[in-house]
């Protein structure tokens, strides 16, 4: 007899403990397997809320920007927006300009404007990237949609060879049948 290299010595507790694994796992109901796994989804909710949401949010406007009203709507909202801190600009500017004409000091209002300036600067560079973000999630929705439509009719192309093979599968037997019954026939006459 030989001995047992480490090799196989490894191989067999790999598959003891394999065996036993699926041991366990076959004395557990369907019950229990989704009981544990709603478990440890409920402990990864409560250890990262901010994750789940964040995931759940970012999958909801994904799945919604492939639409076209999800698209539509999007682009509104983004619209909306940028019109809302354009107008909240505007008003800060207005409130800053007033401050200085009832008499703030000059280096006041130099500090105040140049923030402003700033502030402005930066809402349009969000702006402005946030409707780059947008006309690319158009250009990923609809190429998406047109990779939908492949698939569609590609899938419609399938259904209809199948359908049509069905339909001379089904000819050649019932030929065959015929031939069959009409050949038992002839032989039973004779």
């Amino acid at each position: 007899m030989t001995e047992p290299t480490p090799i196989t010595a490894s191989r067999d507790a790999l598959r003891g403990k394999i065996e036993a694994a699926e041991r366990r796992n076959a004395e557990r109901t369907l019950a229990d397997q989704a009981r544990e796994a709603a478990g440890a989804a409920a402990d990864y909710t409560r250890a990262h809320p901010l994750t789940v949401i964040g995931g759940a949010v970012a999958v909801g406007l994904m799945i919604g920007l492939l639409t076209r009203p999800g698209r539509r709507v999007a682009g509104k909202a983004l619209h909306g927006a940028g019109d809302a801190i354009s107008g909240a600009a505007s008003s800060a500017s207005a409130g800053v300009k007033g401050i200085a004409a009832r008499g703030g000091s000059k280096i006041g209002t130099l500090f105040g404007e140049a923030a402003l300036a700033y502030i402005m600067t930066v809402i349009d560079e969000l702006v402005d990237t946030a409707r780059t973000g947008q006309e690319r999630v158009g250009e990923l929705g609809d190429a998406a949609g047109a990779q939908a439509k492949k698939l569609r009719d590609g899938a419609g192309d399938a259904a209809e060879s199948a359908a049509t093979g069905s339909r001379d599968l089904m000819r050649s037997a019932r030929d065959g049948a015929r031939r069959m019954a009409a050949d038992l026939a002839r032989r039973t006459r004779r």
